[in-house]
């Protein structure tokens, strides 16, 4: 496999799940639990539910029966995270039912997430410019209800041993992050700050805590993989690095493979609620 060849999208995040399920702020969970008190099942919304790794997590630190709803714009995503979650339970053995949306989970309206005690995302953030992220907390926010935002890229990453092109290639990712497709221009790393701020305009408190992949010897399969898409995308934003990158790649990934390699990806997690 060389540098810009990357894993499909479905084994990407299975591959992430178990960094992803490490990172998540624990204690913003403690901070739900009360508020989610209630006659019947507590419903959810998972927006952008992918593979389903954030309610297979969630659903199993909740207490009492609950019903999912997955949200996504991927049908296969959505059909292999419902299957996934069969077997899941509460946190009390309670059982844990799914449903689910196919469509734009940034068209989705108050209406529309009005029935849920709680709306969760993970991942979702970067991928969404600033008029979509607007419009989500605009329909979270009118909801009523508390809202978690997990594991979303800052932007920063520390790789051990350094090395001089590390900053480099940083700059050169976060750029292609930044980037404009199909006349949208992601907000990338500047997706947390920019959910935090609409949410404050709206009124509703956010609790902000950090979320880093931390990655070593036990994640060499991951390590590798996060760093074939992060170079490859830097390349992709900065061509001319491609001449620079090669022996690089290679030392990196040697590394990675040996367990030599030390990763931090940082990210956030937001809790929304009034």
């Amino acid at each position: 496999m060389t540098v810009e060849e990357t894993l499909p999208f479905a084994d990407w995040l299975r591959l992430r799940e178990a960094a992803d399920a490490a990172a998540r702020a624990e204690d913003l969970v403690d901070v739900l639990r009360p508020r989610l008190t209630g006659d019947g099942p507590t419903l959810i919304h998972d927006l952008g539910s992918g593979t389903g790794s954030m309610s297979r997590w969630l659903a199993a630190r909740l207490p009492g029966p609950q019903h999912w709803v997955l949200h996504d714009r991927d049908a296969d995503l959505l059909s292999r995270a419902a299957d996934a979650m069969a077997g899941v339970t509460a946190a009390d053995g309670a059982p844990v039912t799914v449903s689910t949306r196919h469509g734009d989970l940034t068209r989705l309206t108050a209406e529309d997430l009005a029935d849920g005690a709680l709306i969760t995302a993970s991942a979702l953030l970067d991928m969404l410019t600033a008029e979509e992220v607007e419009r989500v907390v605009d329909a979270c926010a009118a909801a009523g209800r508390p809202t978690l935002f997990a594991i979303s890229v800052t932007g920063q990453v520390r790789l051990t041993p350094a090395d001089p092109l590390d900053p480099v290639i940083e700059a050169a990712f976060n750029d292609h992050q930044r980037r404009t497709v199909d006349g949208r221009r992601l907000l990338g790393p500047d997706a947390a700050d920019a959910t935090a701020a609409a949410f404050a305009r709206r009124g509703v408190a956010v609790r902000q805590r950090p979320s880093p992949w931390r990655l070593g010897p036990e994640q060499a399969d991951l390590a590798a993989e996060w760093f074939r898409g992060w170079l490859g995308a830097a390349c992709a934003q900065r061509p001319e690095l491609a001449d620079r990158v090669g022996p690089y790649a290679r030392r990196r990934l040697a590394d990675a493979a040996a367990g030599r390699l030390g990763v931090l990806v940082e990210h956030r997690d937001l809790l929304a609620h009034g």
